[in-house]
């Protein structure tokens, strides 16, 4: 079958794959896929798209307003707009779908009215508008934040009485990893987002992001403060000037305050009549007691400084809503949507493809409609969902399923030897339980998979979510002595200086945890030489290793946001190389046990995913920092002719 990706990541989506009803790809069919999700029944295999209305009549006045010359924006937006669709002005251009995001924003916030007439944008029941942007994992949202500082910065500093702008801007993280990810937003940072894309158009406008106010935190921090349990003097709740100023900082300093929310939706405001099931929060991956506190926070930063206007980014933008279907709880208030479909028709990520080797056991073809989504078969979902002991085997179903998934593997793995690449393909699995996961690591561990190369302690790493989510909000948890000799045996095996090696031996439990999970499949770092991952729930946010080839899903998929959230951990490209008609080559990530709706179907006999083109990183030798040269971006050279009078 040819590749799915048949547009160009630059410019407008002109096709799109067609589905049928069971989501096999069908046929290319001209002209733009309409926004919208997909809702899939695992009981009777069977999808359908709801289409976002609202999105659709916001692409059509975009468009008109864009053809028209974006008439009522200020001299300044009009300046980055065209900046920003200069391909030469940098050595990549910017995706489409940054453009039409950062597009849409401007829309809203300054177009003319006569491109807006008819468009009402909900929002959550509060007193401060909240706009979204959808777009899929991978498709650059860091970059689309440093566009909107840019938008936001210059003309705030530009027309100070304008209220539509502010040069104060809180960008809120859904937990440490994300949060040290987005440091490129600050303006001193050495890899800033502004030099990094030129997003400027020229020095001056660029020295004045250096003004911004901006602040960015993970969301933990809008937590009240607790009590001290044993205190002698009892102080009282935090009133919301003193939680404004313990939160915000340097900030608080600052009125009318522009915030950025990433991963959004976590981001929800609970009404008092939704009633919101455990279960289906678990689902989610939200915590039902913390939910809420994320917006809580921010209202209490609105009483005291005023929030102009919230900007919420996610690829999944659903809350809990108490109904059974958990694409009832879509946010009201989407502007923009870029989805996973249009992501891998763009290349902008991997291509998910449901792949069984045939030749790996006898009489695999009889599992090969079960693999589809594995746990909803009666003798897995059973036996995974009891208090089992780590040596006690997993159901016989899964044990071949995983036999089937370390052959491709073992295949993928020698391919990427062969090509160069230094880190290793990694396998991840998302199950449902704890214990079910300290199962499967004894199962490579110990040696009961059949493919003996998957036997490596030291290269396995069960994913502890209660540390974990310890370590994404800095809290300290009690060392366990088992767990903690694991992860040592990883750092011992990772080929880390013994410095470095030293120092994170050192360090909490916690810290060590993050330290792996944060750089699987990264050069030079702890989790470099990592093949196997096993989680509960999805992993921290923005957790996304590019060297990840193949996912076993190991728990209940009731929609196909649970499937978008797992498959995107997957989803992250290694190289970005085209082909002559400049489309990018297509990457693979082979998928086990999760319901995905679209995907390469690559026959019976499907091969293992080719390597991509390895790379080879450029480094500067430690201490020679000072002596960079960098060259300017020369956009055009000017001839200026000036007329003299000479006398003899």
């Amino acid at each position: 079958m040819r590749s799915l990706i048949i547009n160009s990541p630059y410019v407008q989506p002109l096709q799109h794959w067609e589905q049928d009803p069971h989501g096999r790809v069908l046929q290319v069919t001209e002209g733009r896929r309409s926004a919208g999700y997909e809702i899939f029944d695992t009981r009777t295999n069977t999808r359908r798209v709801e289409e976002l209305e609202l999105v659709n009549r916001i692409r059509t006045r975009v468009d008109d307003w864009r053809a028209a010359g974006y008439p009522s924006v200020t001299s300044v937006t009009r300046r980055l707009l065209e900046h920003w669709h200069d391909r030469e002005a940098r050595q990549l251009p910017f995706y489409f779908c940054q453009l039409e995001a950062i597009e849409t924003l401007i829309w809203w916030v300054e177009g003319a009215q006569e491109f807006k007439q008819g468009i009402f944008l909900p929002g959550d029941g509060g007193p401060w508008e909240r706009v979204c942007n959808k777009m899929a994992t991978g498709t650059g949202k860091t970059t689309l934040m440093g566009l909107i500082v840019t938008w936001q910065v210059l003309n705030a500093l530009t027309y100070p009485k304008r209220k539509e702008f502010s040069a104060a801007i809180f960008l809120v993280a859904p937990g440490l990893t994300v949060k040290e990810r987005l440091q490129v937003l600050y303006p001193g940072h050495e890899k800033n987002v502004y030099d990094e894309f030129r997003l400027c158009p020229n020095e001056a406008l660029r020295q004045k992001i250096n003004q911004a106010a901006l602040l960015i935190e993970n969301w933990h921090t809008l937590m009240p403060l607790k009590a001290p349990d044993r205190s002698v003097v009892k102080k009282g709740a935090e009133s919301d000037e003193a939680f404004t100023r313990r939160v915000l900082g340097k900030l608080a300093g600052h009125k009318d305050i522009v915030v950025v929310n990433d991963e959004a939706h976590h981001a929800y405001r609970q009404r008092a009549e939704v009633k919101v099931s455990k279960k289906e929060a678990e689902e989610l991956g939200i915590d039902l007691d913390e939910a809420t506190r994320w917006i809580e926070g921010l209202d209490r930063i609105h009483k005291t400084r005023r929030i102009r206007r919230c900007f919420d980014l996610s690829a999944t933008p659903f809350a809990p809503t108490g109904k059974k279907s958990t694409e009832k709880g879509l946010f009201d208030w989407i502007v923009s949507d870029f989805g996973l479909n249009d992501a891998i028709e763009a290349g902008l990520v991997k291509t998910p493809r449901v792949v069984v080797r045939d030749d790996a056991l006898a009489n695999a073809q009889s599992y090969r409609s079960k693999l589809y989504h594995l746990y909803n078969e009666a003798e897995v979902k059973e036996d995974l969902n009891r208090k089992a002991e780590p040596h006690e085997p997993l159901p016989d179903l899964a044990q071949k399923a995983y036999a089937l998934l370390a052959y491709d593997w073992r295949e993928t793995a020698k391919l990427w030897r062969d090509a160069g690449h230094e880190v290793p393909p990694v396998m991840l699995t998302v199950c449902n339980r704890t214990e079910s996961a300290a199962r499967i690591e004894r199962f490579f561990n110990g040696g009961d998979c059949l493919i003996a190369e998957t036997q490596a302690p030291e290269r396995t790493l069960r994913v502890d979510s209660r540390v974990l989510e310890k370590a994404e909000r800095g809290e300290s948890v009690t060392k366990d002595k088992d767990y903690a000799e694991r992860l040592e045996a990883i750092i011992h095996a990772a080929g880390l200086p013994d410095d470095r090696r030293d120092e994170l031996l050192g360090s909490k439990q916690e810290e060590q945890l993050r330290a792996i999970v944060d750089t699987v499949g990264k050069r030079g770092k702890p989790g470099q030489r990592l093949q196997n991952v096993v989680s509960v729930a999805m992993l921290s946010e923005g957790w996304d290793a590019a060297n990840v080839t193949h996912i076993m899903g190991l728990r209940a998929f009731t929609s196909q946001l649970l499937c978008e959230q797992v498959i995107g951990r997957g989803l992250r490209r290694v190289a970005y190389e085209r082909d002559e008609d400049g489309l990018f080559l297509p990457e693979y990530v082979n998928v086990f046990g999760v319901p995905l709706s679209i995907f390469q179907d690559v026959g019976e006999g499907g091969d293992p995913p080719p390597p991509p083109k390895p790379s080879v990183e450029v480094e500067v030798v430690p201490g020679r920092h000072p002596y960079e040269i960098r060259w300017p971006n020369v956009l055009r050279v000017d001839s200026v002719l000036q007329p003299t009078l000479a006398m003899d």
